[in-house]
């Protein structure tokens, strides 16, 4: 490891012991930041699949309702149905902030469409495929959430695991290392300047 090219003095010494204690002290704050942003991370990786699957799932279900629907009510039927519900979601946003990475929590609003016809006007293939529909509707907002925060945190997670292994493997080697030269540059020049000196005292008492 290469040392800093700085000057051997005392005031020196006493700057870099500084940063160092600086440096210490950030490698141990971000060290608990990763921790943390990983059981974060895989926690929420762990509710983002398990939501993926229930959608997959859901959807698969729903489309195979639909195509029963299409088969025993005919296309058009089936497409009249759909374009008579009315009413819309609303999604609303708020943000929160784990170890400083701001995510979403997503909230679905607002009552189910509202049906502009009878349900004897439509088979079980139809009003199973609805159902299922609503079903992923719903979840949706939940996925959104927990994706987003997946990626979200596995970006300041590779940020932070940066900025760690810089100070641990570059950063604090590298400032050890040049106080423990700038250490032993001084210790020699005072064993220089006491043996001047007894050299001094010697030539005195001898004079």
């Amino acid at each position: 490891m290469a040392r800093l090219k700085v000057s051997p003095t005392r005031s020196s010494l006493l700057r870099l012991k500084k940063d160092l204690a600086m440096a210490r002290l950030g490698y141990t704050l971000l060290d608990r930041k990763r921790e943390v942003l990983t059981m974060n991370l895989m926690h929420m990786a762990h509710d983002a699949e398990a939501v993926q699957r229930q959608v997959d799932e859901l959807l698969a279900e729903a489309y195979a309702a639909l195509r029963v629907a299409n088969l025993t009510m005919g296309r058009e039927m089936v497409d009249w149905a759909s374009l008579a519900t009315v009413g819309q979601a609303e999604v609303r946003v708020l943000l929160r902030s784990i170890m400083g990475v701001v995510v979403p929590t997503v909230e679905l609003q607002g009552e189910p469409p509202a049906l502009a016809f009878g349900l004897g006007d439509t088979t079980a293939g139809l009003d199973e495929a609805r159902r299922k529909f609503r079903q992923v509707l719903e979840l949706l907002p939940t996925l959104a959430e927990s994706v987003s925060s997946v990626w979200r945190l596995a970006a300041e997670l590779q940020r932070t695991q940066r900025r760690v292994n810089a100070l641990e493997y570059l950063f604090i080697p590298q400032y050890d290392e040049t106080v423990k030269f700038i250490e032993e540059s001084l210790e020699e020049k005072d064993r220089e300047e006491r043996f001047r000196l007894k050299r001094v005292k010697s030539l005195t008492a001898e004079g």
